[in-house]
């Protein structure tokens, strides 16, 4: 089982894993509120050699399910350069969140743009690395916060390869019960690729993504350890800077 974290000092993302112990860590290629094109990375031979695996989030503004041309078009372009810019790094895959449209009416349209992401795409070869949906926390006019929605999203975009990514921080602020929660989402995706591994500040069901350390937040760390032994895949935990080395030594007394 590999554990790790999100680094936020990007600009030497294996010194902070090696520094937490960890056997991988998750890294943004570009200001993840920007839209600019990723450059190579300075550490990028560095990362390369590390034994430590890299996962890439791709950056926050994209939404490929938008009705909006000056959002969706930006925003299919950012994921294949992100995923470009992954693959360089030796990234396993790009996260990418599941977006929402602004009409209920819309939903289905969103899914369908999802879909138009990898058909077009696999014209031109497909993604440089796999993209891993993220479920999210808010928003009823959301892609991937409700588990029957990702189950329409997953119709359509399955066989495309999607991968996905279960947010337990997002699945209880979205409304979603945490107990088996790994079994509900593989019948619906018959995969998890990555798991991010947080508590929350907030109760269930808020609709409010805000990380919390595991001895924070609302959520019974034994019930987090529990998705992180069962989901068989990699763990980022994204929780606040100051605890992630005791919420990662946490797992590793509570996993083995």
């Amino acid at each position: 089982m590999r554990i790790g974290a999100h680094a936020r000092n990007d600009g030497d993302p294996i010194g902070f894993g090696e520094k937490l112990g960890a056997d991988l860590i998750q890294m943004f290629v570009i200001d993840p509120q920007g839209w600019e094109k990723p450059k190579p990375h300075p550490k990028a031979e560095q990362i390369l050699a590390s034994p430590i695996d890299v996962v890439v989030h791709s950056s926050y503004q994209i939404n490929v399910a938008s009705l909006n041309n000056r959002l969706r078009m930006p925003s299919r372009q950012a994921v294949d350069l992100q995923a470009k810019a992954a693959a360089e790094l030796g990234a396993f895959g790009l996260v990418v969140h599941g977006g929402h449209v602004r009409k209920q009416e819309e939903v289905a349209t969103g899914i369908e743009n999802w879909r138009k992401l990898f058909e077009r795409q696999e014209d031109k070869g497909g993604f440089a690395v796999p993209i891993l949906i993220e479920n999210t926390a808010g928003g009823d006019h959301a892609m991937a916060r409700y588990f029957d929605s990702i189950a329409k999203l997953w119709d359509a975009v399955g066989d495309y390869g999607a991968g996905f990514c279960l947010d337990t921080c997002h699945a209880w602020a979205g409304g979603e019960e945490l107990v088996g929660v790994v079994d509900r989402i593989k019948s619906i995706t018959g995969r998890i690729d990555l798991v991010h591994l947080n508590s929350s500040r907030d109760e269930f069901d808020s609709a409010r993504d805000r990380h919390a350390n595991f001895a924070d937040g609302t959520i019974d760390p034994e019930l987090l350890a529990e998705v992180c032994r069962t989901a068989g895949a990699p763990v980022i935990l994204e929780t606040p800077e100051g605890g992630v080395a005791d919420d990662l030594a946490y797992l590793r007394e509570h996993v083995s």
